[in-house]
């Protein structure tokens, strides 16, 4: 490392980010986090109120400070983000908030410069991308979609039930958003709600006699996917009714091989029982728009007064990173984590998965892999 005055640049000041500045704090090594927003935590404030953790409390907490016992095993929107401005108190981070980084290029010295917002040139040796994979909406371009006479949003802008009551709501995409989104309007007085499914999505029970299923995904995950497949299967149809009756298949693919793909199993927070009792109404993909109608790929064609797309997100990194040949053709780093490119040496990235295990619990296992791997290089 060229010039240890300059501080190590991490952009975007969410659990990943903030878990790297206190990992590498520990060390010695001081950092700057460079957040967009103005506060820490932006994507989970901008969460749907009902929002709980999936993991356990124990297992989601980043290094140095633990989650408060009182906020329960499994951790509310409103507590995690207390949780990360306490973090940013504990271990005194240094934060910048309501600057964005739209750029980065390698100086001829071999350190990094970041172009932000404002016409801001930052020097940096080291600089860590931890934007998040939840950074920018993606709606998909149904045929006709700008045609809808409905309300169409993603579902980042919803928050709670209210102000649909009464109405016919139409939710796309069956991952944990969607599915949690669907049960919160089902409960919340929304006269009627749909479900479009793609692809059918595995369901586990978040725990079992107490056993979260965290834990066991911990257990298996460097297993064969074959055996973890046919040990999902096995479970599914133990635990789990079939659900094929109320237009909600099990899976061809097994759970571990869909989890390869990227997408994460469905944890039942009350989303099986609202399905059986018809409160909540699995309903075929969404294949264009017309007016007021939503056509589904079966033929049939609703009249929803809202459709809710909880169809993910674009990690957003062409703009800043593009060009460095550092992202695969999905637009996701080719390395993470402690890794470098020998053309990107001191470019880390972080949080652009979706592991089975936990995201908060890999960030911080990152985190400290970071940290050593830049407290290696100052001593070279």
């Amino acid at each position: 490392m060229s010039d240890d005055s300059r501080p190590v640049h991490i952009i975007g000041a969410g659990p990943g980010g903030l878990a790297t500045a206190a990992a590498l704090r520990s060390r010695g090594i001081r950092s700057v986090v460079l957040e967009r927003s103005d506060a820490v935590g932006a994507s989970w404030r901008g969460h749907y109120d009902r929002l709980r953790l999936h993991t356990t409390r124990r297992r989601s907490a980043l290094p140095g400070m633990a989650i408060p016992r009182s906020y329960g095993r499994w951790v509310r929107r409103d507590d995690l983000v207390r949780y990360l401005e306490a973090y940013v108190r504990h271990h005194r981070l240094e934060v910048a908030t309501g600057v964005e980084v739209n750029r980065i290029d390698r100086n001829d010295d071999g350190s990094w410069l970041l172009r932000a917002n404002g016409g801001r040139e930052l020097n940096s040796p080291v600089v860590v991308v931890a934007t998040g994979h939840n950074h920018t909406p993606r709606v998909p371009d149904w045929p006709g979609r700008d045609s809808f006479t409905g309300e169409l949003l993603h579902a980042r802008s919803y928050r709670d039930p209210e102000p649909y009551a009464g109405r016919d709501v139409l939710v796309v995409g069956t991952g944990n958003t969607g599915t949690e989104i669907a049960l919160d309007l089902a409960e919340g007085g929304a006269a009627r709600v749909r479900l479009a499914v793609r692809t059918p999505p595995h369901i586990v029970r978040r725990s079992t006699l107490g056993w979260p299923a965290q834990a066991t995904a911990i257990a298996v995950r460097r297993l064969p996917v074959r055996v973890v497949d046919g040990m999902a299967r096995g479970l599914a149809r133990a635990s789990l009714p079939n659900l094929s009756r109320y237009g909600l298949p099990r899976p061809e693919a097994g759970l571990y091989t869909r989890v390869r793909q990227g997408a994460i199993p469905v944890q039942d927070t009350g989303f099986v029982k609202a399905v059986r009792r018809g409160s909540i109404e699995p309903v075929a993909a969404v294949e264009s728009f017309e007016g007021g109608e939503v056509r589904l790929a079966d033929g049939a064609a609703i009249t929803p007064d809202v459709v809710i797309a909880a169809t993910g997100y674009r990690r957003g990194l062409e703009e800043m990173v593009g060009h460095l040949g550092v992202l695969d053709e999905r637009g996701r780093p080719r390395v993470q984590g402690r890794r470098t490119l020998p053309t990107a040496a001191g470019l880390y990235f972080t949080g652009y998965g979706n592991p089975i295990s936990g995201m908060l619990r890999e960030l911080a296992i990152d985190a400290r892999k970071i940290a050593r791997a830049v407290a290696r290089t100052t001593t070279e």
